[in-house]
């Protein structure tokens, strides 16, 4: 039996699963805790915070375990990690997402995107961080990330025994989805052989920081609520950002295959597309489609299905290509064209 080694001032190892509604984060807390408990023999804990359960809400989900002989008594979220699971890459751009993760800790993370890379998005030289194709494993595999991202956990975590989180998901899966217990499996070993992975330095490197990141804090509480109530965080109408509701794919599109039918911005939920108003040519003006404003898009390829040259196709997002293709609405004069 491997023991959890000790992690901190009370002998845990803490995990936290960062991700959104739709992912399965949820269900792989629940196959990881139950393996750790029922399979290695430790003493567990897990629990999960999230909303309406809807596909693009927050969800988080917290695993602690202990040595048998050491009693788990609290039933609070973790707040100081010694490991984060990140099941969908938007998610490194809120601070809360890494809150508390100590020094020497690992942060595992859902991306085609290297290890460096990472490292100097969420500029942290003092934590271990590794990488993995999740979602193409799993588009692969015809199966859900979760299992991929069990199976990276147990790569770059020496506590989590792979043979016993692989019969965690053999029971659950075949009590509840037999139909998918092959696909799921494989995604696992997957995500087990497939991590790309970068030591942390120990200390400061190329200007990032040593000091573990401060615990996030809300902003607004009982004491500081406005009146009325408010929601600062990312995809509300506020903010006008649902980038974190996608699930790794958004529509590309190819100017060249386009006919400018609109049959793209009848079905869209959001308005993510940008038109704009040019001569045809032979004295007619014309609306005519230049891109997508990928802020409001939430991925759900709606339009992908409505197009009727493939001028529209579906790719795996990444946030280098959001940034190159998008097309910014002019928002101030669409308001004005709402009223």
């Amino acid at each position: 039996m491997n023991e959890p080694s000790v992690q901190n001032a009370h002998s845990f190892l803490e995990i936290r699963m960062e991700s959104i509604g739709g992912l399965g984060a949820n269900l792989a807390a629940k196959i990881l805790s139950e393996s750790g408990v029922l399979r290695q023999g430790w003493n567990g804990w897990y629990a999960a915070s999230y909303g309406s359960e809807k596909k693009g809400t927050p969800v988080k989900a917290f695993i602690r375990f202990a040595p048998p002989e050491v009693e788990i008594r609290g039933t609070y979220p973790v707040d100081e990690p010694d490991v984060v699971a990140v099941f969908h890459e938007a998610l490194l751009r809120s601070p809360s997402t890494l809150s508390g993760l100590r020094p020497g800790g690992t942060l595992v993370v859902n991306t085609k995107r290297s290890p460096d890379e990472v490292r100097r998005q969420v500029k942290r030289a003092d934590i271990h961080i590794a990488c993995v194709d999740a979602l193409g494993i799993a588009h692969r595999e015809g199966a859900r990330l979760n299992t991929a991202m069990l199976g990276a956990l147990c790569h770059v975590v020496p506590q989590l025994d792979p043979n016993a989180v692989r019969s965690g998901i053999e029971e659950v899966f075949s009590e509840r989805y037999a139909h998918l217990l092959d696909a799921n499996l494989r995604t696992f070993e997957g995500g087990l052989a497939q991590v790309r992975e970068a030591q942390g330095t120990g200390g400061d490197a190329s200007g990032l920081d040593k000091a573990p990141q401060s615990r996030v804090s809300p902003v607004l509480g009982y004491k500081t609520q406005w009146i009325g109530g408010a929601i600062p965080s990312a995809g509300n109408s506020v903010a006008r950002d649902l980038s974190a509701s996608r699930q790794g794919f958004i529509p590309a599109l190819d100017l060249d295959a386009c006919i400018h039918c609109a049959a793209c911005d009848q079905v869209c939920p959001d308005a993510c597309f940008v038109w704009e108003s040019r001569d045809n040519g032979r004295g007619r003006v014309f609306q005519y489609l230049v891109g997508i404003d990928y802020q409001y898009c939430k991925g759900c390829q709606k339009c992908v299905v409505a197009c009727p040259t493939h001028a529209l196709s579906t790719i795996a997002e990444s946030d280098a290509y959001v940034l190159e293709h998008r097309v910014a609405h002019r928002l101030h004069e669409r308001e004005v064209n709402i009223r």
